[in-house]
């Protein structure tokens, strides 16, 4: 698995619409403005392929991206984004419920936090919303390189302190920009398909 070819296979909002092929996927969570897009383009060596929008909110469906045809990186709407409507925000909430409840061949989940701050309220929630159904997660620091040297020691014992994680859980520092944790996060999805 090489990490090259990507392909925007399938776009969902109900169970009916999901990939039937029953192969591996992997859910990547985080809340709007955090990163996805820049993390599913450093995954596959791509620049532009999964949409970055200077925008947040613009996800609103469940984007099955299909890696190598072998497996999934599942891209779903960011949680916490002030300008859409709760009443959006909670029929986003529900499609990703939804997902997680009924999909067998989820292997693994990376939920992704903005190293410059301390882990939101929603970020804690959607952890303990993983952990409910003893979801394999794994912690990505998106931004690590926008936080400067001398202060890395602190804002990741911060990190630490506030998520907690569970026993098995682990926190990766990741960046777009200097590629920093790309082969710890490929490694991951290629151990849980037994690559």
């Amino acid at each position: 698995m090489n990490f090259q070819d990507i392909d925007l296979a399938q776009i969902a909002i109900r169970i009916s619409q999901y990939p039937t092929d029953n192969k591996p996927e992997f859910l990547i969570l985080g809340k709007s403005n955090v990163g996805k897009s820049s993390f599913i383009n450093t995954l596959v060596n791509r620049k532009n392929y999964a949409r970055t929008s200077s925008k947040p909110g613009k996800t609103q469906t469940l984007n099955f991206y299909l890696i190598d045809n072998i497996c999934y990186l599942v891209d779903v709407p960011g949680y916490g984004y002030a300008q859409v409507s709760n009443k959006k925000q909670e029929k986003f909430g529900l499609m990703v419920e939804e997902y997680v409840k009924n999909r067998p061949n989820l292997k693994h989940v990376f939920l992704l936090i903005d190293y410059r701050h301390k882990p939101s309220d929603n970020d804690l929630m959607m952890y303990d919303f993983l952990k409910y159904y003893n979801l394999p997660v794994t912690i990505v620091c998106t931004k690590y390189d926008k936080v400067r040297k001398s202060a890395k020691e602190k804002q990741s014992k911060i990190i630490n302190d506030v998520l907690d994680i569970a026993l098995g859980d682990e926190i990766i520092n990741f960046s777009s920009v200097t590629k920093v944790g790309k082969e710890a996060i490929q490694e991951i999805i290629k151990r849980k398909i037994g690559i």
